[in-house]
């Protein structure tokens, strides 16, 4: 290997002066390299995903290793361990919304037959913190904890409407409380989100209907926006927000 075509290493002294945080941070860049569609990967691959050298990965790996981050396969390779599942779950529950969400997650998934999610915002990306599929036999390859960019989707509409700051160019989705997308994201996926409301009408999160396009033509959009705001009105309510804005707009679509 050539110089420039080694990895990018930091100096001496900077490694000695931030060498913990250095640490920390290839560590992150580990765990990030496994995608659910690679969720095994040899050292070669991690060490090109990553752009790390393969002995500064393997003493990165003793320590996941030991701390349940990383497991080391039968055949050589790596997968993730079992403490990020830990942790998404304690991620989930501080938002104290699984045992109410869920249960309309999955009356909205039995109603309508599609995809139902519940998407929160971080860090200017939009997280699916949960998801019901539906027992269909078309569905699709996203899961709870996924995350997804805010400029695309119905879903990043509502986000973008209602979280702080709100996008005023959304002014529209933000008076008529729902928001559409036709093959934003996915060209073969459209979907529709309302919003989700706290005490004090904080906003909490976009519920969504998502399916492929070719089940989502106007009449089926219809049913499908009534059924979605009914439900955000009962989620709200069951959190303790006002669900008189939403059942307002219920009303306005059933029109």
């Amino acid at each position: 290997m050539s110089p420039k075509d080694e990895p990018v290493v930091a100096d001496a002294s900077k490694n000695n002066a931030d060498g913990g945080v250095a640490a920390v941070d290839r560590a992150f860049a580990i765990l990030g390299a496994f995608e659910p569609d690679r969720s095994t990967l040899p050292l070669a691959e991690i060490a090109r995903r990553t752009g790390l050298y393969k002995s500064t990965i393997l003493r990165l790996m003793s320590s996941l290793e030991r701390a349940g981050f990383i497991r080391r396969l039968a055949d050589g390779q790596y997968a993730v361990g079992h403490e990020p599942l830990r942790l998404a779950q304690i991620y989930q529950s501080s938002f104290r919304l699984r045992d109410t969400i869920y249960p309309v997650l999955e009356a909205l998934t039995e109603e309508s037959g599609e995809t139902s999610s519940f998407y929160v915002i971080e860090n200017d990306i939009r997280v699916v913190l949960f998801r019901v599929e539906p027992k269909r036999a078309v569905r699709f390859s996203i899961h709870e904890g996924d995350r997804f960019p805010l400029h695309a989707g119905a879903s990043g509409k509502i986000l973008r409407a209602f979280g702080p700051p709100a996008d005023r160019a959304l002014a529209e989705v933000r008076e008529q409380f729902w928001a559409t997308s036709f093959g934003e994201r996915d060209p073969e996926t459209s979907s529709i989100s309302a919003p989700v409301f706290g005490v004090d009408h904080e906003f909490k999160g976009a519920l969504t209907l998502s399916g492929p396009s070719e089940r989502f033509n106007k009449d089926q959009l219809q049913a499908a926006r009534l059924m979605l705001l009914k439900r955000a009105a009962q989620a709200t309510s069951l959190i303790g927000g006002s669900n008189r804005e939403l059942l307002a707009a219920l009303e306005r679509c059933g029109v």
